[in-house]
Formats: structure tokens, C-alpha cells, sequence
């Protein structure tokens, strides 16, 4: 059955944007731009939220800029080529390989394990995450924790007051400072 995974750029503080809304401090060297391109290649569809899915727009088209290296191209490639699910009430369409919503993300979900297929279902967007979390929907956390201290911003995890209890499945640190935690959670 297909995993769902959330994972995200988080600073030491536990947020993914700052309180002035930057995700600057985000900024990906080779060494960690090659490993989220083989995370998105792992991936068989991506769920996102409105904010991110907007974010992410740059990527639909970036490929075809030839003073682009390589492995810039290469990942747009591969998100361009990736399914993606949008959940938005404000947007009426979306561009690519993208659809919007047509149920609510409990059904989302459970349509896309029922489909054959390896890749992951990666969510991302920390408001469509919680409520993935709240529901008890998310099979993996996966987070790149940067050496920073917002003091604020959106957090990478939900405050739902539940115990959520997790199992460390791999680490890695990378040339900047910047560790990568993956943690499945026990059920």
C-alpha cells in the first residue's frame, strides 16, 4: 500500500514559513537540491494546497529556460510529469498535470492507495497536512530541519493536541548544517 508522506523544509524552531511569510532561509544547495529531486522522482502523486500549488507554478515552465542547469531542469521535469491534486475553494482551474480536488482529502487518498503503483502520496502545504494529521492519514514525516530560529511563522506540525507516536527511520546531514529526519508513525 502506498505511504503518505509529509515532509517539508522546517527550521530549528519547527516552522516552514517565517512570520513575515520568507521561506529564503530555504534555499537548496546542489548536495540537497539532487536529494529532493530523487524524493520527488520516489513520488506517485503530490496533494497540495492552494499556497503551495501557486509556489510551485514556476516549475510547470522552468525546463524550458536553456541557461538552466541540469539538474534544475531535470527536476522540473519531473514535477511537470508528476500528478498533482489540488485542494482549493478559491481556484475554479489549474494548470499541467494537475486536477482539482473533487472530494474531500480522507477520499482523495484512499482513491489514489486503491490505484497500482509504487510512488509515495506526498502532501504538501502545512494546512493540508494538518489536516491530514488530525485524521490520522499521514504514514511519514519527513523533515529537512535547517540550522535557523524563525521565532514564528506557519509550523511544520499540526496543534491538534494528539500523541502521535513515531519510529526514526533514516537520517541524514548534509554539507550545510542542514539534517534530514524520517520518522514513520507506529500504529
Amino acid at each position: 500500500m502506498r505511504s503518505v508522506t509529509y515532509s517539508m523544509n522546517i527550521s530549528l524552531d519547527g516552522y516552514i514559513v517565517g512570520p513575515d511569510g520568507g521561506f529564503d532561509w530555504t534555499m537548496p544547495d546542489e548536495e540537497i537540491f539532487r536529494f529532493a529531486t530523487d524524493e520527488v522522482r520516489r513520488a506517485g502523486v503530490h496533494l497540495l494546497g492552494r499556497r503551495l500549488y501557486e509556489t510551485m507554478l514556476y516549475w510547470e515552465t522552468a525546463d524550458q529556460n536553456p541557461s538552466l542547469d541540469f539538474s534544475t531542469r531535470e527536476f522540473a521535469a519531473i514535477w511537470r510529469a508528476l500528478p498533482k491534486v489540488v485542494f482549493s475553494t478559491t481556484l475554479s482551474a489549474v494548470q499541467g498535470n494537475a486536477r482539482l480536488a473533487s472530494g474531500g482529502l480522507a477520499e482523495e487518498i484512499e482513491r489514489w492507495r486503491a490505484e497500482p503503483g509504487d510512488g509515495d502520496i506526498a502532501i504538501g502545504g502545512a494546512a493540508l497536512a494538518a489536516a491530514a494529521a488530525e485524521s490520522d492519514l499521514i504514514d511519514e514525516y519527513r523533515a529537512k530541519v535547517h540550522p535557523v530560529l524563525l521565532g514564528g511563522g506557519i509550523p511544520f506540525f499540526p496543534q491538534h493536541e494528539r500523541r502521535v507516536d513515531l519510529e526514526l527511520t533514516e537520517t541524514r546531514t548534509f554539507g550545510s548544517g542542514v539534517v534530514y529526519l524520517r520518522h514513520r508513525v507506529t500504529r
